[in-house]
């Protein structure tokens, strides 16, 4: 039997199956029980030209609806300047996909080190990994980092206002490596302190995990809570938003022995989804228990600036029952996008995107409490985000909104009542007053 969508001829799988000791295609799927294998040909459409196949496809993206995004809640709709896609596509760094081999990944390795850098800098760290799949799985490998590295308790305190994306991926991890995990109480949106003193006075605790700012768009104080974590011996991981790292207080300065979060925001579009990335920051006292790669810089035989990989015996492939981590896979393509956007806005760039991400947000966040539909949730600090109450139906709300071209905020989980809009630095007044018309019109 032939398959035109294989390019092995029947002699060719003759050839195959005799080197195996089969003498047909039946026999080597013989152990397959009848009732999984498929029993009729795979619905595949006949072959097109490229032509037909770029009309379909034009076809297909004309049925988007483009909206203008005042949603946010770990993917940021940031402006991509046009330079980073032409920089990612450059021959320099297409280089091999898994850098095992320094000699011949040198622009994979270069771009890597410098995200490192980069991202060691913004959050406070001493060192950075490259990197991790997104936010949500690079917190659970910070809380299994305070495991590790605690190894005689298996207790990680959780913050209620942590996104609820992020504790189900947590809470998955946990179940499957034995980690007890403790949700704290919540006080006015905010982590209860109170209750955080409470359950690590216990001294079982290898880990505490909070947000900055909280999936309420809050900036949390965390005066002290650093210090509070040491003194029972236990590690803080702070889960921060990487775009709003130019205006806030690191994690770092807060004390933290791990940081961790969503990084699209650093030059990444939204893509409909992804690919993100998440990164992943820690203490040079934890370096051997932190998961993916790390690319250190020295100099070759000649004496020219060159790159490797380091401390490669904590990976997959090289030990594989006793790897740090089984992430085999960086987001390679991702760290170059973030490296090419830190450097090419700077410190001071990136401050400029929090300030006019904040001035937009509250501007938008006074219109909306004008129009006597909505009310304050909390009354915490915010950046470039809020949540509010509305005095109406929610999915109402939002349809409208879709309908005159706004993507109209995220509907808080748990919350009927409650949206949550953010604000960036693409949001113009116009956007945002257009917005606010369309909802007092309904």
């Amino acid at each position: 039997m032939s398959y035109k969508y294989f390019p092995h001829t029947d002699d060719d799988i003759r050839a195959m199956l005799k080197v195996i000791g089969v003498s047909s295609l039946d026999e080597l799927y013989s152990e397959v029980p009848r009732e999984l294998l498929l029993d009729h040909p795979l619905d595949i459409p006949e072959a097109k030209s490229e032509v037909e196949i770029r009309r379909e496809f034009e076809q297909l993206s004309a049925a988007n609806r483009p909206l203008t995004c005042f949603a946010g809640c770990g993917a940021y709709d940031h402006y991509t300047p046009a330079v980073i896609p032409y920089i990612a596509s450059r021959s320099e760094f297409l280089t091999s996909y898994t850098p095992y081999q320094a000699e011949i990944s040198q622009g994979t390795l270069q771009y890597i080190f410098e995200y490192q850098t980069m991202m060691a800098g913004l959050t406070g760290m001493d060192l950075s990994n490259a990197s991790m799949y997104d936010g949500a799985t690079a917190t659970a490998e910070a809380m299994l980092m305070t495991v590790a590295a605690a190894k005689k308790r298996n207790k990680v305190l959780l913050s209620p206002t942590l996104p609820p994306a992020v504790l189900r991926v947590v809470g998955t991890y946990a179940k499957f490596h034995g980690v007890e995990t403790v949700m704290l109480a919540e006080k006015e949106g905010c982590t209860d302190k109170d209750d955080l003193q409470a359950r690590l006075s216990a001294g079982d605790v290898a880990g505490v995990v909070v947000a900055q700012p909280n999936y309420y768009g809050i900036v949390e104080d965390f005066d002290g809570v650093a210090d509070l974590c040491h003194e029972h011996k236990a590690l803080l991981v702070m889960n921060a938003e990487a775009s709003l790292l130019g205006v806030l207080k690191t994690p770092g300065e807060w004390g933290a022995d791990i940081a961790c979060g969503e990084a699209q925001g650093l030059g990444l579009p939204l893509s409909y989804g992804g690919p993100y990335i998440g990164y992943l920051c820690t203490s040079r006292a934890l370096v051997r228990k932190m998961p993916g790669r790390l690319v250190g810089g020295t100099t070759d035989a000649d004496g020219r600036r060159a790159f490797v990989l380091t401390m490669q015996a904590r990976e997959q492939h090289i030990r594989r029952e006793k790897a740090t981590s089984n992430i085999c896979t960086a987001q390679g393509v991702m760290c170059l996008y973030v490296a090419a956007y830190l450097s090419l806005l700077g410190p001071q760039g990136l401050r400029e995107v929090g300030e006019l991400s904040y001035a937009g947000a509250h501007y938008l966040h006074d219109r909306l409490l004008a129009t006597g539909r909505f009310r304050e949730l909390y009354a915490g600090p915010f950046v470039n985000e809020f949540a509010l109450q509305y005095d109406g139906n929610v999915d109402s709300l939002q349809q409208a909104c879709a309908e005159k071209g706004f993507l109209a905020g995220v509907k808080a989980e748990g919350r009927d009542d409650v949206l949550i809009f953010a604000v960036t630095e693409k949001r113009t007044k116009d956007e945002m007053d257009r917005l606010v018309d369309v909802i007092q019109s309904l």
